[in-house]
């Protein structure tokens, strides 16, 4: 039996098998959507911002 899951996008349920050519999406255009939205930094990953990271970094050693 193939597991179902629900589209990011839509919420479509799409069978999760070889079949379906765009899982965990229902179509190209969820899909497409969504990497747009990761491209308009709609959707982030938790955490500090890199320029923050940076900051507390000590710099690397310079070669001789």
């Amino acid at each position: 039996m193939a597991t179902v899951v629900e589209c990011p996008t839509c919420g479509t349920l799409v069978e999760w098998q070889e079949a379906s050519r765009w899982r965990p999406f229902c179509s190209e255009r969820c899909k497409l959507i969504d990497l747009g939205d990761w491209a308009a930094e709609r959707h982030r990953i938790a955490g500090e911002p890199a320029d923050e990271l940076a900051a507390d970094t000590p710099p690397p050693p310079k070669p001789y």
